[in-house]
């Protein structure tokens, strides 16, 4: 008699949002089976990796971070081509950072203006996150929302404090809007309610949970997102029925262990490559966790993802 994998009948699904519109488009969740449980049900639309894309040039990275990208980096719409035309991007995350009060401070009509060019270069779709000031982003989102008219953007990060001035912008401009908790499923849950009571339509909310880099809260993060797809999958939550996004590589690239040289601690090994698994690892275990698109910096680490994510969905 022959072997049989035990299987188990999922009674909910999640969501499907399509980001981004003409056949750049993409589409994240629809899941009707736990990460890459193919064997159980369906994954119809394998988890993006998106570029991670900064407004302005960073000051602070690695040498062996900027290296990919050290010809293009002061350009945020050069940056944005480059990942797309070299290393085949289909997804880009705009990171304002330049808005951040606790940094550059930039005015938000100038920041406005930088996603609106990136936006108008572009044949694929962009992610464009804020400060996560509330306050900054009130203001700042609301006109991102406008400038992108027209292209379905995914907008963030939301939160309770700021949900209503975002969200009813998104809902006007017909934008995606990413609600963001500090890593716990009942707010999680909460916002996808108020965003709901709002107005804003089901196939516009994505989640994010808040995640810590590899050793830094990764553990945390990747509980509650299993716990959401659990909740989401076997006990037909509809309000956490949502796809989930993890913005990840300045969580990674942050840490202590990517910036070491081995001269500095020759036990930790060649720091170019130790970063680039750190940011692999991070992401991938998010991905068994749950997550529908991982935000990345590294176009080794995100070839080492589309290659993982390519042999678990045959």
């Amino acid at each position: 008699m022959a072997f049989e994998i035990p299987k188990i009948k999922y009674t909910g699904r999640i969501k499907e949002v399509t980001i981004g519109t003409g056949p750049g488009a993409i589409k994240i969740g629809g899941e009707s089976c736990y990460p890459f449980y193919v064997f159980e049900g369906e994954m119809p639309n394998p988890p993006k990796v998106a570029f991670e894309v900064w407004d302005y040039e960073p000051q602070d990275w690695q040498e062996w971070a900027v290296e990919p990208f050290k010809d293009v980096i002061k350009d945020p719409v050069a940056w944005a081509k480059k990942c797309i035309d070299v290393y085949g991007a289909e997804l880009i995350a705009l990171q304002l950072k330049s808005a951040d009060p606790n940094g550059m401070d930039r005015d938000v009509e100038e920041v406005v203006a930088v996603v609106k060019n990136v936006v108008e270069a572009i044949a694929v779709p962009l992610i464009v996150w804020g400060t996560a000031n509330d306050e900054k982003d009130a203001t700042l989102l609301r006109r991102v929302t406008e400038v992108c008219e027209g292209k379905n953007v995914a907008i963030g990060p939301v939160a309770e404090k700021n949900y209503k001035q975002i969200g009813a912008m998104a809902i006007g401009y017909n934008q995606i809007v990413m609600a963001s908790t500090p890593i716990d499923v009942n707010l999680a849950k909460q916002l996808n309610i108020l965003l709901g009571n709002l107005g804003v339509p089901d196939e516009k909310i994505v989640v994010d949970p808040t995640t810590g880099g590899l050793g830094y809260g990764l553990e945390y993060t990747y509980s509650v997102i299993e716990r959401d797809r659990m909740a989401a999958l076997t006990q037909e939550d509809a309000k956490l029925q949502y796809p989930v996004i993890c913005n990840l590589a300045h969580e990674v690239w942050k840490t202590r262990e990517t910036r070491l040289t081995k001269e500095e601690d020759p036990k930790l090994g060649d720091e170019k490559k130790r970063s680039i698994l750190m940011e692999a690892i991070t992401a991938m275990s998010l991905l068994m966790a749950g997550a529908d698109i991982v935000v990345m910096r590294h176009p080794d680490s995100i070839a080492l993802i589309k290659d993982m994510i390519g042999e678990l969905t045959k």
